[in-house]
């Protein structure tokens, strides 16, 4: 990208678990731009899975899964990506603002599939 026409955008990220060419990722964006986290992981080579935009043509596609998680992953019918922590500075109190979110079922049954078939 040439640097007069992009805008900056960082993300932080920590790898959680890892398991059959699979990873779970906790990412902290600073910059929030739009679809930072699935280009910024796509271009690493680790794209999100679900994502049909940022993450065709990679190794992580559906058909290399196994049975169970391929399924889990059908069913998700989504990119399987989840904010599970938002936090945002009052525009009048200064204060930050905390909100959690637990994963829903239908990131969960993917992840336990995930998990199940991982050498």
């Amino acid at each position: 990208m040439h640097p007069t026409k992009g805008r900056t955008a960082k993300t932080d990220y920590r790898v959680l678990e890892t398991g059959g060419g699979i990873s779970l990722v906790e990412c902290a964006i600073h910059s929030g731009r739009t679809h930072q986290i699935r280009v910024h992981l796509a271009h690493l080579g680790h794209p999100i899975l679900g994502d049909a935009t940022y993450g065709t043509g990679f190794r992580t596609k559906a058909s290399l899964l196994a049975p169970k998680a391929r399924d889990a992953l059908s069913a998700l019918g989504r990119q399987a990506l989840h904010a599970y922590l938002l936090a945002i500075e009052h525009p009048e109190t200064g204060k930050v603002l905390e909100f959690q979110s637990e994963l829903p079922g239908d990131l969960r049954r993917l992840r336990d599939a995930l998990r199940a078939e991982s050498p």
